[in-house]
């Protein structure tokens, strides 16, 4: 079979071509496309799957995948070379394409979906995230899967003042913004950001500038979908006369449910639902009211208990009611009040800083670690090799929103939360020259109801004030959420978000930063997009609420601690002459194994010479680094040195006035008086005090004992000791 030829649609777009072609590759899936932006290129599919029996949620799973050929490289690992579990950059780009594809699914369907993003291509300099977005809404639009899109997405840098659209690594790395949004011209759908303390108008100008370059992606994308798009299926559309039956009578049973609900709407709220549990509980009650209700209706079973799923979907609708109408929370607090807040520092006793923070009922405990220079993370990955010496972790067990699933390791969730906290913190963290040491960040979720991600934020801020790393400023961060109702147009924006709020027609919006300007931002959305004065609302509530957390958090602890941890190790840096440092390795990494194993201390040596030895005993430290600087020292003429004779020739003796440097006494040099043979005055092993009175062109080192007399006379010629008549010689000889 001849392989088919391909469809190609192009635009010029932030100053390359960015190509869609269709019809060749990945025939058999539901959509598909090949996504070309400069030399990276990304394929994207779509596949739809039957239903999910049972299932009360949307099974919709979204992949990413990096193979290292796409950059020309070959896994460093020496024993795994074939790509294993995702990354966590792939995980990452997964979550972005997946926060923005989602809201636009309908409400109802059940059947499986599956997006793969496939980076067949990499050219160093052109991220396959946005890529990869743009393909998965290709994918979409023109599949039969019930989806209404198309939207684009781009990437915003800024430098000097200027926006640049999809900008390059280096760009963005020399930049001091990364800012990336999804939905269409008319509608944000999602926000992922990470900036060096931005200022909120800038941010918002930004933002405005991306959604304006949408607009001729999108209409890439409708071109494609009017040459090979597919006619949407129905999902809700009945396969036969049985099937269209069973789900009448199901909706006859939630018909029912509903309304036996509208008679429970004083009793959902009677108490304010201010812990997650509160909410659950309620949840409970009212399904085990329905039950024992729709049982005494002679429904059957199956019917009570699919019955369920309405009472989710009541409670959601009834808080974003009471919001819309009344201005009110269902826990009882204003759109703009924060829960209570609480902040302490010192928390454990041997970790190098730790601070606990909480939001209500959602509590994080963070710990800092202080490392060697040696302890940073490397990174080997599709798009680059580098170390990474700032690093969070977050840990969300179950109990902490009382649950009993067993701990599988990280999941997508937990690295996408560790990712935002760490983005939020990076802007203020010191530079390698201030602050040498690695840094590892831990939050453990220990309550959750409603954003622990900036929990965990303000828990690292806490934390690394408490182990004295100078951070720049501190960093808070909120959750702010949406109660909306897309058919009327109204919405309201509420102020730390919280579990029970987190529904259909809402919005899950986190803003983290300083007091100057944002470092990162998160958000995605429950509607077919965010119009622009919900964006400016957001930002205006979000400002005022980290105020009022930073003001709480500098109550606690304003400054680093000026003094580490005791139990934190210390380094010491210094410069050495770059050509010494095979000195200090020595042959095979003898003498730095050496110095390592006897002073129990870390070295790690820079090409240009930096020096950074790392021990907790400051003893241990002093005698490192003296015999570091003992081995590169440069020796000046001059000094005077107490060394030991290495070798003895005819015309001189050789001293070691410095592990492995040595210089020559000559003969002429080793007494006031005149020396017949070196070994009359000198032995191998011997101990003298010599003076390095010439260093020659070469380097080599001429050193003198009879210098150092106190009756030496510069220029006066060695005193000759008396002949003896009788033999012919010198006095002395023997």
């Amino acid at each position: 079979m001849a392989i088919a030829s391909s469809k190609e649609f192009s635009i010029q777009w932030g100053g390359r071509t960015l190509s869609i072609s269709v019809g060749q590759l990945a025939q058999q899936a539901n959509g598909s496309c090949v996504v070309r932006y400069g030399d990276t290129v990304v394929l994207c599919t779509a596949t739809l799957g039957e239903v999910k029996e049972g299932a009360d949620f949307f099974p919709l799973s979204v992949d990413f995948e990096e193979r290292m050929y796409a950059a020309g490289r070959i896994k460093g690992s020496r024993f795994i070379k074939r790509e294993g579990r995702p990354t966590d950059e792939a995980v990452l780009s997964g979550r972005l394409i997946d926060r923005a594809v989602r809201p636009l699914f309908p409400d109802a369907l059940r059947n499986e979906v599956a997006v793969v993003a496939t980076v067949f291509s990499h050219d160093q300099q052109n991220d396959a995230d946005i890529p990869g977005l743009i393909g998965a809404s290709c994918a979409l639009s023109i599949s039969n899967i019930p989806w209404t899109g198309p939207i684009a997405a781009v990437r915003i840098g800024r430098k000097d003042g200027n926006f640049i659209v999809m900008p390059t690594y280096a760009e963005t790395d020399l930049g001091e913004l990364d800012l990336v949004v999804a939905g269409t011209p008319d509608k944000t759908l999602m926000v992922e950001a990470g900036a060096k303390r931005i200022p909120e108008d800038v941010m918002l100008e930004a933002m405005k500038f991306a959604l304006q370059q949408l607009g001729p992606v999108i209409d890439l994308i409708n071109q494609v979908v009017a040459a090979v798009g597919k006619k949407k299926i129905d999902p809700s559309a009945p396969k036969d006369e049985d099937e269209a039956a069973k789900r009448k009578e199901i909706e006859e049973v939630h018909e029912k449910a509903r309304a036996f609900l509208q008679t429970k709407k004083n009793v959902l709220f009677a108490e304010p639902l201010k812990q997650k549990t509160d909410r659950k509980a309620a949840v409970v009650r009212l399904k085990k009211e329905l039950a024992s209700h729709l049982q005494e209706l002679q429904i059957s079973k199956d019917n009570r208990k699919r019955a369920e799923e309405v009472v989710d979907a009541f409670v959601e609708e009834e808080i974003t009611n009471q919001i819309l109408q009344e201005g009110k929370r269902a826990d009882g607090r204003s759109l703009t009040q924060i829960r209570d807040l609480g902040a302490i520092v010192g928390v454990m006793p041997r970790t190098h800083g730790s601070g606990l923070f909480q939001r209500g009922s959602t509590q994080v405990l963070t710990s800092v670690t202080l490392g060697s220079p040696g302890m940073e993370q490397t990174l080997d990955t599709m798009e680059y090799q580098m170390t990474k010496r700032y690093f969070h972790h977050y840990n969300f067990p179950s109990y902490s929103v009382g649950e009993t699933k067993g701990n599988r390791g990280p999941g997508r969730r937990e690295i996408g939360h560790g990712a935002l906290a760490e983005r939020a913190l990076m802007p203020v963290t010191p530079d390698r020259e201030t602050f040498p040491y690695t840094i590892r960040v831990v939050s453990e979720v220990l309550g959750s109801n409603g954003s622990s991600s900036m929990g965990a934020t303000c828990g690292s801020t806490l934390a690394l004030l408490d182990a004295g790393v100078p951070i720049q400023a501190p960093v808070a961060g909120i959750a702010m959420g949406l109660a909306s109702d897309e058919k009327t147009g109204r919405y309201q924006v509420i102020t730390d978000l919280q579990d029970l709020e987190d529904g259909a027609g809402g919005m899950d919006f986190k803003i983290a930063g300083t007091r100057d300007g944002i470092t990162a931002i998160q958000m995605d959305t429950k509607t077919s997009g965010l119009p622009w004065s919900v964006v400016e609302q957001t930002f205006k509530q979000a400002k005022q609420a980290r105020m009022e957390i930073l003001d709480v958090m500098e109550q606690t602890i304003a400054t680093p601690r000026a003094e580490l941890s005791p139990y934190a190790p210390r380094i010491e840096s210094f410069h050495i002459n770059p050509e010494r440092i095979r000195d200090v390795i020595g042959p095979g990494g003898k003498v730095i194994n050496e110095i390592i194993a006897t002073h129990n201390v870390q070295i790690d040596i820079e090409d240009d010479g930096l020096v950074m030895v790392t021990a907790v005993n400051p003893e241990s430290m002093e005698k490192a680094v003296a015999w570091i600087k003992q081995l590169t020292r440069e020796v000046k003429a001059g000094e005077v040195f107490e060394g030991r004779v290495t070798r003895i020739l005819d015309f001189g003796a050789f001293v070691e006035i410095l592990p492995k440097v040595e210089g020559l006494v000559h003969i002429s040099e080793l007494a006031p008086t005149r020396v017949a043979k070196v070994d009359d005055v000198v032995k191998i092993g011997d101990m003298v005090k010599v003076l390095v009175f010439e260093i020659d062109s070469m380097g080599r080192l001429n050193l003198s004992i009879k210098r150092l007399d106190p009756q030496y006379k510069p220029g006066a010629a060695p005193e000759r000791p008396p002949r003896d008549r009788k033999s012919g010689g010198f006095a002395g000889r023997h």
